[in-house]
């Protein structure tokens, strides 16, 4: 930057940027979890502050635990709710994502945030018939398995370990970063929308976080989970695979099918 300000650009999609910057800074609104500034939008270019990284610590995924929990309690007004100023065409990576909110977290869950991408990657080649079927009949009994009711809850939707930052804060806030500050969890790369609450630790789990026992640790002080949480795990993780499958291809197909079958499994009372 002009200022001397170190930034980050990135280039993606037409809306994308505008979609992006729309879900940090409702993530920002919360005051719960650090996320960069946004410094500028157009339509297919995003600038952020910079956040030098940092090695992650458990004090620091304790807090971001207990952040994220509060995070998720600012709330959304609807499952499928986008970001005020947000797009209903929205993207998670460089699939899109459809924001469509709904007061019914199964269904909308079905719709949306599954099926989609089940039947993209079956009418790619990369899931089976019979193997979308799978997934289809899983989608069936998600009422039943899915827990008590929650709220919607403020997600930042693609919370794998590579969304999550580990800095002592950005340059540029009041003058060069000194490297003093405590090391801190910062949100990158939202796909932020309303829904479960056990979607964003789900996906926090699927390719492991750093200091995950300590992030959920902090999590439960500030909002205990519902009973049987970790059988849901799979539940929750059918999206972000089916994601993987329709971006990725067939290499992540056997994982979507161990979650739809772990669904199938829960119905059954099949430990």
């Amino acid at each position: 930057m002009p200022d001397g300000t170190t930034v980050v650009r990135k280039r993606g999609e037409s809306g994308q940027a505008a979609a992006e910057a729309a879900g940090l800074n409702w993530l920002a609104d919360a005051g719960a979890v650090p996320v960069p500034r946004v410094l500028g939008a157009e339509d297919r270019e995003l600038v952020v502050e910079y956040l030098p990284p940092a090695g992650p610590d458990a004090a620091a995924a304790r807090r971001f635990g207990a952040g994220l929990a509060r995070l998720h309690a600012a709330g959304a007004p609807a499952f499928g709710a986008p970001p005020p100023g947000g797009a209903s065409e929205a993207w998670i990576g460089r699939a899109p994502m459809r924001n469509s909110p709904s007061p019914d977290w199964p269904d909308w869950y079905a719709e949306h945030r599954v099926l989609r991408y089940a039947r993209r990657a079956r009418d790619a080649g990369d899931l089976t018939a019979d193997e979308c079927a799978e997934v289809e009949a899983a989608c069936t009994v998600l009422a039943d398995v899915a827990g008590p009711p929650v709220e919607p809850a403020r997600l930042h939707g693609d919370l794998w370990s590579g969304n999550v930052l580990w800095s002592r804060g950005p340059a540029g806030r009041g003058g060069p970063g000194d490297g003093r500050g405590r090391v801190e969890a910062w949100l990158i790369d939202p796909a932020a929308h309303g829904g479960h609450p056990e979607t964003d630790l789900a996906m926090l789990a699927l390719f492991g976080c750093p200091h995950l026992d300590a992030v959920l640790a902090g999590y439960q002080a500030v909002n205990p989970l519902a009973p049987g949480w970790p059988d849901r795990v799979g539940l929750h993780q059918l999206f972000p695979l089916l994601v993987h499958v329709a971006l990725f291809g067939q290499g992540y197909a056997a994982g979507a099918l161990s979650a739809a079958r772990s669904v199938r499994r829960l119905a059954d009372g099949i430990p």
